[in-house]
C-alpha cells in the first residue's frame, strides 16, 4: 500500500499529546496538506478535535477490542486521498492490558505492528535534564518500537530549554519541536474528559492558535522527514459489527454523541444506510427504519428535556413493538425507567426497560470488557463475542427484572458476571461495543 505514517505518543497521560497532535494537524494544514488522523484506544473525544483540526474524519484503533483484520483495514483504507496519516496515543507510550504482543491496546502496538516512528511528548514542565534519562529509557525498552523524535512540552524559558536540550542531544535522537508553557491552548474539561469539539464556543480561535504555534515551535520538515511508509496489508473491507438493520436510526444530538466512526463507516460500506433523528428535538425513529440505535452521549445534562419529548417517547415505544432498539451506556440510561441528575432529581425515562440509574452517585467505572451475547438482538447473535468498553459514573439505583444481555469479562478475561438488560426487541448495556471478534 502507498502513504506514509507517524505516531504521537508520551510517557504518561496529561503530557499534551493532544494538543500537540492539533498544533501538528494545524500546521500541516496550513501547509496544504491533506491529513489522515486516528486515535489509539478507546475515545470518542480526542478525535472530534482531530477533525475540526484537520478538515477529516478521525477513526479509532485499538489492538485489544479490534482484531487484527480489522486494524489493518482500517489503517489501510483511502490511502490515496491523504498525504499522511497520524495516530496519537493513549495514556503512555506501552501501557496496555498484559497479555499477547499485539493484542494489548497499548499504542506500542501499532507502532511495532505498522513500523511507525514515534514522536514523543514529553512535559519538561518539572524537570530538566532528567528528560534526557525518560527519552534513553523509552528508546530501549522496545527494539519493535522506534522513538523517532522529541517534543519538549510547557518549556518555561530559553534556559530551561537549553538545559534539556543538551542532556537529550547526545543520544542522537532529534528534538523536533519545544512548545512554550501556554494556558491559552488548554482545552477545557469535564467528568468524561475534554468538552466536546462542537461545544466549543471558540474552537476556530483556539485552533488558529494552535496551528501558529506549530509553524513557529516545530520543525515541520524534519517532522515529515521521519515519517514512514505504511507498513500495512491492504484486506478486503471488513465491517467491526454486523449492521443491526438496513436502515438504521441513530439517536444524533448533544445527548447521544458518543457513536464510533468506524462502525458507521462498516455499515454504509456493506450498503446499510445511517438516519439521524433527534430525542432532544421531540424526534423518534423514522417508520420505515427497520432498527433503532441509541448511542451514548450525555443525556444527564439533558434529562429534564428528553423527560418532556413525549413525541420521542410515544413513537421509540410504537417502534420497539416490532424492532430493535438498542441503547448502549447513555442511550441505556434513557431506556429505563428513570434517571437521577446530579442534583439527585428524578425524571421519568421511556420506560422500555426497567432499570433507573442516578448520576447523583457517581462512581467511575472505567476498563475494557468482553461481552458473549446471551441472546439475539441488535448486537448480533446469541453466543456472539464482541469487545468494547466502559467509562461512565452512573450508577444502578434500580436493577429491574429484565433478562441480562450478556456475560462480561474484563480485559484480563475475569469474570464479571450477566449485564445489561434485554425486553422483547429492546436492549441495553453500559458496554460501548468496538468489535465484534474474529471466529465469528
Amino acid at each position: 500500500m502507498t502513504g506514509r505514517g507517524l505516531l504521537v505518543a508520551a510517557p504518561t497521560s496529561g503530557s499534551g499529546k493532544t494538543t500537540v497532535m492539533l498544533a501538528i494537524l494545524g500546521a500541516l494544514k496550513r501547509r496544504g496538506m491533506r491529513v489522515r488522523t486516528a486515535k489509539a484506544g478507546p475515545d470518542y473525544i480526542d478525535p472530534g478535535f482531530h477533525a475540526a483540526a484537520s478538515g477529516t474524519q478521525s477513526i479509532n484503533l485499538d489492538s485489544w477490542a479490534m482484531p487484527p483484520t480489522l486494524l489493518d483495514a482500517l489503517v489501510a483504507q483511502d490511502p490515496a486521498d491523504a498525504d499522511l496519516l497520524v495516530i496519537e496515543g493513549v495514556m503512555g507510550l506501552f501501557d496496555g492490558i498484559p497479555g499477547k504482543r499485539e493484542r494489548t491496546g497499548a499504542t506500542a502496538d501499532l507502532a511495532a505492528r505498522y513500523r511507525l516512528p514515534v514522536l514523543l511528548v514529553i512535559d519538561v514542565s518539572r524537570q530538566s535534564q532528567s528528560a534526557a534519562a525518560i527519552v534513553r529509557g523509552f528508546a530501549a525498552h522496545d527494539p519493535d518500537v522506534q522513538i523517532a523524535g522529541i517534543v519538549l512540552n510547557r518549556v518555561g524559558s530559553e534556559r530551561h530549554c537549553r538545559f534539556v536540550s543538551e542532556a537529550i542531544t547526545p543520544l542522537g535522537i532529534p528534538i523536533l519541536g519545544v512548545m512554550p508553557r501556554d494556558t491559552v491552548v488548554m482545552l477545557p474539561e469535564r467528568y468524561l474528559g475534554l468538552v466536546q469539539a462542537g461545544e466549543h464556543a471558540e474552537l476556530a480561535q483556539r485552533l488558529e492558535h494552535l496551528a501558529e504555534l506549530g509553524e513557529r515551535c516545530f520543525d515541520l520538515d524534519a517532522l515529515l522527514g521521519i515519517s514512514a511508509a505504511l507498513n500495512a496489508p491492504s484486506p478486503a473491507p471488513t465491517s467491526a459489527l454486523r449492521p443491526p438493520g438496513q436502515r438504521i436510526a441513530i439517536a444524533s444530538d448533544a445527548a447521544f454523541t458518543f457513536m464510533y466512526p468506524h462502525l458507521l463507516d462498516g455499515w454504509r460500506r456493506i450498503g446499510a444506510e445511517i438516519i439521524p433523528f433527534s430525542p432532544l428535538g421531540d424526534e423518534g425513529p423514522s417508520e420505515d427504519c427497520d432498527c433503532c440505535w441509541l448511542p451514548g452521549g450525555y443525556p444527564e445534562l439533558h434529562a429534564e428535556k428528553l423527560a418532556a419529548a413525549t413525541r420521542f417517547r410515544t413513537a421509540l415505544a410504537h417502534f420497539a413493538e416490532t424492532r430493535h432498539v438498542h441503547g448502549e451506556c447513555g442511550g441505556y440510561m434513557v431506556l429505563g425507567e428513570g434517571l437521577e441528575d446530579a442534583n439527585g432529581f428524578r425524571h421519568a425515562m421511556t420506560g422500555l426497560l426497567g432499570h433507573a440509574t442516578s448520576f447523583a452517585k457517581r462512581k467511575l467505572h472505567l476498563g475494557y470488557r468482553e461481552a458473549r451475547l446471551l441472546a439475539d438482538g441488535a448486537l448480533g447473535h446469541a453466543g456472539a463475542v464482541l469487545r468494547g468498553h466502559e467509562f461512565h459514573y452512573a450508577t444502578l439505583i434500580e436493577l429491574g427484572c429484565d433478562d441480562p444481555l450478556a456475560t462480561l469479562s474484563d480485559g484480563e478475561a475475569q469474570p464479571l458476571g450477566p449485564a445489561g438488560a434485554r425486553r422483547g426487541n429492546v436492549t441495553g448495556t453500559f458496554f460501548h461495543v468496538i468489535a465484534q471478534q474474529d471466529g465469528r
